[in-house]
């Protein structure tokens, strides 16, 4: 982990608990102020008279929005601890990239989810699609670093932790435990950064002008 944060992690934060405070000044609920135009909404028409319900721009803004203050927490937490390893191994340009693709593609998953399974017409807000993108970074380019859990203080290397923590997803996601976690969101950002990977490595059929990692 590096000693000092990186600038474009640095903004990213400073960002998210600029917007969550704007969230506190304004009493933000589910159908007021930024949630009503900058949460991710479902696809489809909405219920609620005063939500006029899913645009493309809550694709990225639904990202700096948190529900509480131990949502925030545990989102920055993970912002600082694995963006700025993450930052200095693609440069600011290629990391910003990767970042906003995770969480986009995250937004991408929960918005299928939603209309074709779940069918509810509720909001998502949180930068975890983005941060679950960063995890998957880590895990691929640092596999034998060694990570653990607070409950689980047994170091395991960064690829199986990474691998177990999305399996867990996946069981929780289809189980519907946890319910209001966007937990196919979370998985969505791993999808999204592992094909971006894959894609600067030129292992995908559309191969990059140029090649971030070989």
């Amino acid at each position: 982990m590096p000693t000092r944060i990186p600038p474009v992690t640095r903004y990213l934060l400073i960002a998210n608990v600029l917007v969550f405070a704007l969230q506190l000044a304004l009493h933000d609920a589910t159908t007021a102020a930024l949630t009503r135009y900058f949460a991710l909404w479902p696809l489809g028409a909405s219920p609620y008279v005063d939500v006029a319900g899913f645009e493309p721009w809550q694709l990225v803004t639904y990202a700096f929005m948190h529900g509480g203050f131990e949502h925030i927490a545990f989102n920055m937490f993970g912002l600082w601890m694995f963006g700025g390893v993450i930052e200095l191994t693609f440069g600011a340009r290629n990391y910003t990239i990767y970042y906003f693709v995770c969480a986009a593609a995250a937004a991408v998953a929960q918005l299928i989810v939603v209309k074709y399974f779940t069918h509810g017409f509720y909001p998502t807000i949180g930068a975890s699609g983005a941060l679950f993108g960063l995890l998957l970074a880590f895990g691929m380019l640092y596999p034998r670093e060694k990570m653990f859990l607070i409950f689980f203080p047994i170091p395991v290397p960064a690829w199986l932790f990474v691998i177990g923590y999305a399996a867990v997803e996946l069981v929780l996601g289809v189980t519907g435990t946890q319910a209001g976690v966007a937990h196919f969101a979370h998985l969505g950002g791993m999808v999204g950064g592992y094909a971006l990977i894959q894609y600067w490595r030129g292992k995908l059929p559309w191969k990059p002008s140029q090649r971030l990692m070989r």
